[in-house]
């Protein structure tokens, strides 16, 4: 289609967003597993604070309990992620922009968990923990998955969202995925660094996706396209 880029455009637009966002991570990678050490005495000093202040709040204890809870990875890709995708396949005729969500989402997932396999970084060890959090420790899949869902549904929808709401979305999103790396702390499950890392690699996973997936569509046969299939080609530069 006119106007849409070219797919070797595209893929190296999302190849250098993606190198941006992975010389961060890298380096952090790096600095976790060399246990540089004022990054680790202030990931110490911060777990250390944050694990003190809920143990002296009973009330805000149990919200961060809470909190762990409903931002689990699985429970916002079955709760909030599949279901949009779903909704925006079948209701608002946006397919291919569903493909590429589930798509992201699915990669996503396994990079984080590639990566926590690749530092092996070991929990932060708590006095009288509040919760059991098995697994490694960087980057932070909480944080990373909260990041990738909440970014995808805001890319997912923004076709078909106002102005208005998008801004109240994004506001919305920006909030949660904050509260997601706090509780991580305050639960004393990760160390500020794994959130860091978790926030960079969901976020920057997703728009580098997105800046490959802009202008693209599947292979049509040379027949007149359906007012659906048009309709979701229209709203991929949107």
């Amino acid at each position: 289609m006119e106007g849409h880029p070219t797919r070797a455009r595209r893929l190296t637009r999302a190849v250098l967003y993606g190198v941006v966002v992975a010389v961060p991570i890298g380096l952090l990678a790096f600095l976790v597993r060399t246990r540089f050490d004022p990054l680790v005495d202030l990931d110490e000093r911060v777990i250390l604070s944050a694990t003190d202040f809920t143990r002296s709040h009973p009330h805000f204890r149990s919200f961060a309990e809470t909190w762990e809870l409903i931002s689990q990875p699985w429970v916002m890709y079955l709760v909030l992620g599949v279901p949009l995708c779903l909704v925006a396949w079948t209701r608002l005729h946006l397919r291919t922009r569903a493909m590429w969500a589930l798509a992201t989402m699915a990669t996503g997932w396994t990079i984080a968990v590639a990566l926590k396999m690749l530092v092996q970084r070991a929990r932060p060890v708590v006095e009288e923990p509040f919760a059991v959090h098995a697994g490694y420790s960087f980057p932070s899949g909480h944080t990373t998955n909260n990041a990738i869902v909440v970014t995808v549904i805001l890319l997912l929808l923004r076709p078909v969202l106002g102005v208005t709401l998008r801004r109240v979305l994004l506001a919305v999103g920006v909030l949660w995925v904050l509260v997601t790396c706090a509780d991580r702390l305050f639960m004393g499950a990760h160390f500020l660094s794994d959130v860091v890392a978790g926030v960079l690699l969901g976020f920057g996973l997703c728009i580098a996706s997105y800046a490959g997936y802009v202008g693209w569509s599947p292979p049509t046969t040379p027949t007149t396209p359906s007012k659906e299939s048009a309709d979701d080609v229209s709203h991929q530069v949107a």
